[in-house]
């Protein structure tokens, strides 16, 4: 179980973050959705000190932190609790797909770098990447660097997977490819929370939706709840407009 409680946030003068509470099962995947400056990735990005909250509280496992006091030891251990999967990527230049992979492993885990090339490699090819492992970023497409990073964040076997809109800077033709590598994840039951805008790919991988708008959440449900039977009148505006095909019940 992970529990977040009254996450708050300010940007002069602006409440992005409104008291926001969630309580997460080991194994869901809980899908943020909403218009752009909802506070999505903000509220994403706060989970692990990213973004840090003006107030609130998380507990993962036998860790537990309150923002407003949050120490330089406690944002290291709620890092290594925590994995994310950026827009960008954020890969290492001058490394290879590997060597992307085994840094975490070996300077925030300090295992020896045998014991972190047989994990890195092990990762690498459940997102089918083997044949590309000495490869540097320059040379992978988009969709391959994506999938290196989902690599590198699942290696350090966190808790809770943070993924911030993974498909938003991919040609459409890739997408597929790393929604494949992210529904493989969720069906070996790693938790997550995913920030995305493709509706067919959250209606399909979340375990629990939720509607944000102005910092808050003002629709939480199964995918099937919040997508067919809404009950805010501004969720299915949302979903009127970003869903094909869909038509929601009154």
């Amino acid at each position: 179980m992970i529990k977040i409680t009254n996450i708050s946030k300010t940007f002069s003068g602006n409440q992005v973050l409104n008291d926001i509470s969630l309580e997460i099962e080991e194994g869901d995947v809980v899908a943020l959705i909403g218009a752009s400056g909802a506070g999505k990735s903000t509220f994403l990005r706060a989970l692990n000190d990213l973004e840090r909250p003006d107030s609130g509280q998380i507990e993962i496992d036998d860790l537990k932190i309150d923002y407003s006091t949050i120490t330089k030891q406690e944002v290291l251990e709620l890092r290594r609790k925590t994995g994310m999967v950026f827009q960008q990527f954020n890969l290492f230049e001058r490394r290879t797909a590997l060597e992307n992979v085994m840094e975490g492993l070996i300077q925030v885990k300090k295992l020896s770098k045998a014991q972190a090339k047989e994990i890195a490699e092990a990762e690498l090819d459940k997102v089918g990447l083997t044949d590309r492992k000495d490869y540097y970023p320059k040379f992978l497409s988009g969709g391959q660097k994506q999938r290196v990073g989902i690599a590198r964040a699942l290696a350090m076997q966190p808790k809770l997977l943070l993924l911030d809109e993974p498909t938003s800077a991919l040609d459409p033709e890739l997408v597929g490819e790393v929604q494949e590598v992210i529904l493989n994840a969720a069906q070996n039951k790693q938790t997550m929370v995913l920030v995305s805008h493709e509706m067919d790919f959250v209606y399909n991988v979340a375990t629990k939706v939720l509607f944000l708008e102005q910092g808050k959440i003002i629709e939480a449900g199964t995918p099937q709840e919040v997508f067919y039977s809404p009950k805010n009148p501004r969720t299915r505006e949302f979903l009127s407009r970003h869903v094909k095909n869909l038509e929601v019940n009154n």
